[in-house]
């Protein structure tokens, strides 16, 4: 018999950071990743991609940090980098109303690729506040109406740049949690209708999960009849 282990397991969460150019996407993962930010503005070409490992009430998280370009001419491009994506940042700046006015366009097209996952709104460069061109009740209107977390960030002062992703972290894991309590099975070799299965020798059985040990269990532990 050969059992897969949950613990050799880890999570791994692909998070896309989407919004016009120069709103600051790439500063946010230098930020959150390496602790580090430039003031000189260098354009994305494409993508870029950082990693972070975190703890998680005992699980090791680890975030896959997609920064892609804000600009049209490179959509052929970041849109392919959408797919596979478990969550999502969508950012624009306290001082560019245009990049405030295309979040509409930006959630759309992450979820023509991704679907409906765990999205939040991030108003960037709030310490330029005295130089903003949107209002402060027009952001939580947009909030609202796409129904998302709002967070107000400074990445040049390292402002809630944690918590944006510690909050994604946690609603991804939420789901996890929901999926394995839908589809646990209830007893080892019963079907999906409670009947018992006969196992030939090759058959591939889910082990059950009567007790909730790890997030990890979405991947369920599987064993073979030898």
């Amino acid at each position: 018999m050969t059992i897969m282990r949950e613990e050799d397991l880890e999570i791994a969460i692909k998070v896309v950071i989407v919004g016009n150019g120069a709103v600051g996407k790439s500063s946010m993962i230098q930020r959150y990743c390496k602790g580090s930010f430039t003031k000189d503005y260098k354009k994305t070409i494409g993508v870029d991609f950082l990693e972070r490992q975190i703890k998680v009430e005992e699980e090791e998280v680890r975030l896959m940090l997609w920064d892609t370009a804000g600009q049209e001419e490179f959509d052929a491009i970041t849109k392919a980098y959408y797919r596979g994506a478990q969550a999502c940042v969508l950012a624009f700046s306290t001082t560019d109303r245009d990049s405030f006015v295309a979040i509409n366009k930006w959630k759309k097209k992450v979820e023509d690729e991704c679907g409906s996952i765990p999205m939040v709104l991030v108003q960037n460069k709030i310490d330029l506040i005295d130089q903003a061109t949107v209002k402060p009740d027009e952001v939580e209107s947009l909030a609202r109406e796409l129904r998302v977390r709002l967070y107000r960030t400074s990445v040049k002062e390292d402002l809630n740049v944690d918590q944006v992703f510690n909050y994604l972290v946690d609603q991804y894991l939420a789901i996890i949690n929901h999926s394995e309590d839908v589809y646990t099975t209830k007893n080892v070799g019963e079907n999906i209708f409670g009947n018992p299965v006969k196992l030939n020798k090759g058959d591939t059985i889910t082990l059950s999960g009567k007790k909730k040990t790890s997030k990890k269990q979405l991947i369920k532990s599987a064993c073979k009849v030898i």
